[in-house]
């Protein structure tokens, strides 16, 4: 196994360098750790200059890729490649950056970063690289963090979804209601200036069009950002019910591989299983259980307890039942009701392709064979409908939970701006909670924000971006 390089701890501290330092150089690999084809080397700061000088002789052209020979200390070759160079402030993070491409392999790259590291470079953190673009006003938050989404999405509407908010759609649209919501306080503070003249135009066609035109946008932004969040982060879907009803080769079937062990052995199942799969772009992650009934069985027993954890958490359940050999009425109803409180569930009526086989009793049920694959395709319409999810169009973009979150007091914010205003109380009330909903829009592109979130966000990151 190939030693990662590290720089040295602290000497008084004893800690590794994590503070972003004020002009310093940062150096990292910006290609996955392994063997391949090519490996990238990324310099960003004042010294990448330096840096190319000192290991390929010259400061390359501009934007000009060129062959170079990359020189350790010695004069004695470390590799060679293509090396290109990015002038600031043209550049992704807004600074002079080097990049050297040569050969992928662990050690050729370390022993780049080691060169860096020797020419007073020190290595990034994760996401430091977006993150100095963000700082650098290149990105703002919105977009940065489409560039993680991208990297991670796991569907090509995911993809697309995150190329539109990292060119910078999500964040013109949240622009755009900000400066609505702006115009609207200014007709309002103008009334709170001006106590002696008639504040009747706030009653006006032009404030009426605005307040239309505010919800409009409040209305389509949340549904874009919504969708996107769903491509992001999917929906949990769990499998449970008695045991040998049919669950895991549901899972098989919804995953469309053997995913998990099945066999006409009651509790085979015995811990939790995960499987992630994609319903027309949807990410779902499907979780099987053990088989919920008492036994004396103390694995079993670990996973019905197991099992009941993930219903709780569950954004939906498929409580699977055996069409074959199906529970009387009052049977079924204490199995539904001994399931955790306030979970979504919808009855899957599996084995329907059995001599004999019931017809479910719920209106709502799906009748599915996990064997034949009858059904399955209205199962999956359920799920999506469970969560909200339109196949993604042109419309979606990638949003995380704290975009939302953002989203809905601005909104709620400026209900209450409204309320105030109908009501004809104060006009500083009016003017204030306007204010607190341009402010928490300002909160998704990164205008209002605190070190803290930052830290969060790009700490997910990988290093290297």
């Amino acid at each position: 196994m190939t030693e990662r390089y590290m720089p040295p701890r602290d000497a008084v501290t004893g800690s590794w360098p994590e503070a972003l330092g004020e002009g310093d150089t940062i150096v990292a690999a910006a290609t996955p750790p392994g063997r391949g084809g090519i490996g990238v080397v990324r310099i960003s700061g004042p010294a990448a200059r330096r840096i190319a000088t000192a290991v390929i002789g010259h400061v390359p052209v501009p934007r000009r890729a060129g062959f170079a020979r990359f020189a350790a200390a010695g004069g004695e070759p470390i590799d060679a490649g293509v090396a290109l160079f990015f002038a600031e402030p043209a550049s992704f993070t807004g600074e002079d950056v080097l990049e050297l491409q040569g050969h992928g392999g662990p050690v050729v790259m370390d022993a780049l970063i080691r060169r860096a590291l020797e020419l007073g470079a020190r290595l990034a953190r994760p996401g430091e690289f977006t993150e100095r673009a963000f700082m650098n006003g290149k990105v703002d938050l919105a977009q940065a963090e489409a560039v993680a989404d991208l990297i991670e999405a796991g569907s090509a509407q995911a993809a697309r979804a995150a190329m539109r908010s990292l060119e910078g759609e999500f964040s013109r649209e949240t622009q755009e209601l900000a400066d609505a919501l702006g115009w609207l306080r200014t007709y309002v503070e103008a009334a709170i200036d001006f106590p002696d003249e008639d504040a009747g135009f706030l009653a006006g066609p032009e404030v009426a069009d605005a307040l239309a035109d505010i919800e409009g946008r409040f209305a389509r932004i949340g549904h874009a950002a919504q969708q996107g969040r769903l491509l992001r982060d999917g929906l949990d879907v769990v499998i449970a019910g008695r045991p040998n009803a049919g669950k895991s080769s549901l899972l098989n079937a919804l995953a469309g591989y053997d995913a998990a062990i099945v066999t006409p052995i009651p509790g085979t199942t015995r811990d939790v299983l995960r499987e992630r799969i994609h319903v027309d772009g949807l990410p779902v992650h499907v979780i099987d259980t053990a088989g919920l009934r008492d036994t004396d069985d103390l694995v079993e027993v670990e996973g019905v307890r197991r099992a009941h954890g993930e219903i709780a958490r569950a954004g939906l359940v498929l409580y699977v039942v055996d069409a074959a050999e199906p529970p009387g009425d009052e049977a079924l109803a204490a199995q539904l009701a001994g399931l955790p409180a306030g979970v979504v569930v919808l009855q899957v009526w599996n084995k329907t392709d059995l001599p004999g086989a019931a017809t479910p009793r719920d209106a709502a049920a799906i009748a599915v064979s996990a064997r034949t694959g009858a059904g399955l395709d209205a199962l999956r319409r359920r799920i999506k409908g469970q969560a909200g999810y339109e196949e993604a169009g042109g419309g979606a973009w990638s949003a995380r939970a704290r975009h939302l979150d953002a989203l809905s007091r601005a909104r709620a914010s400026t209900t209450r701006a409204l309320e105030n205003l109908s009501a004809g109380r104060a006009f500083e009330l009016v003017a204030e909670e306007l204010r607190l909903a341009q402010r928490a829009l300002g909160e998704i592109t990164g205008e209002v924000t605190s070190d803290d979130l930052l830290g969060r966000i790009f700490a997910s990151f990988c290093i290297g971006k």
